[in-house]
């Protein structure tokens, strides 16, 4: 199947040194570029230095060990090659929402590159899978695709097994309407089209994925943590400088600080103007 594209469109996947999207490394990562010109997709995977030890529960996982990752270049190295390869694509992966993009931003901020997701569609395979069936990557490519998952978390081939997932949701769900939790029906919510993708998998409640901010029941960002928990991010934000430098220099996840920075600089926009 042809992916409908108004943008190009990296799946990716990432292998880390643990779960943790802020303390942890990237050891690997595999990108697989699909153009809007229809040009035969590219494909980037590279293997990286995190220069931080490996926990246990991480390599029983992915089997990607030190001693591999001796000889390999670090993240400061590379990023700039990752930056340049993913170009203005919107982003697509398995739990990616989650984990791989927030990681991803991480890095990229440690090595002074900003990697602005705000305007970019984030396509979450695994929400599209959970919301209309609920199972893992291997379930998934079997149910879909009547293929079974071979090399199992090494990075290029979760993300081709992705690929194919995908494909077969769009396939599968094409005019399919769903019925939700509280009995509404949704008309025909999968399309082959990354905009109604985007939307239909995107959380509406949580905003970043370590949750510390999220939308009230009026869509105002507000926080979700702390002693300005549910008041208006932007509002307290622009009066309390001090608390707005404090998360700026503290250990909250660049998407955190991204969105504030943002958020602060709207506000103060739209006070000088009214």
């Amino acid at each position: 199947m042809k992916l409908n594209l108004t943008r190009d469109l990296c799946f990716f996947d990432l292998e880390a040194t643990g779960l943790n999207v802020i303390r942890d490394r990237i050891v690997q990562i595999a990108i697989i570029k699909y153009s809007k010109k229809d040009k035969a997709p590219e494909q980037l995977t590279l293997l990286v230095n995190p220069g931080i030890p490996i926990s246990e529960e991480a390599m029983e996982v992915h089997g990607i060990t030190p001693k591999m990752l001796a000889n390999k270049p670090t993240f400061q190295q590379v990023g700039q090659k990752i930056f340049d390869f993913i170009g203005n694509s919107d982003l697509a992966g398995y739990n990616s929402n989650r984990f791989d993009v927030p990681m991803l931003m991480e890095e990229f901020a440690r090595v002074g590159i900003e990697f602005d997701v705000s305007k970019r569609r984030l396509i979450d395979v695994q929400r599209v899978f959970y919301k209309m069936e609920p199972r893992t990557l291997k379930a998934a490519l079997r149910f879909y695709c009547g293929k079974e998952l071979e090399n199992a978390h090494d990075a290029l081939a979760d993300v081709q097994a992705t690929i194919d997932v995908f494909k077969g949701q769009l396939e599968k769900y094409d005019g399919v309407d769903l019925i939700d939790a509280d009995g509404n029906v949704i008309e025909a919510p999968i399309k082959n089209d990354m905009q109604v993708i985007h939307d239909f998998t995107s959380d509406l409640k949580t905003i970043d994925a370590t949750q510390r901010l999220k939308y009230d029941q009026n869509k105002v960002v507000v926080f979700n943590f702390g002693k300005y928990q549910g008041k208006p991010v932007a509002e307290t934000l622009y009066k309390d400088r001090q608390y707005y430098n404090w998360i700026l220099n503290k250990e909250f996840s660049s998407q955190v600080k991204q969105i504030v920075k943002r958020l602060v600089k709207e506000y103060g926009k739209e006070q000088r103007n009214g």
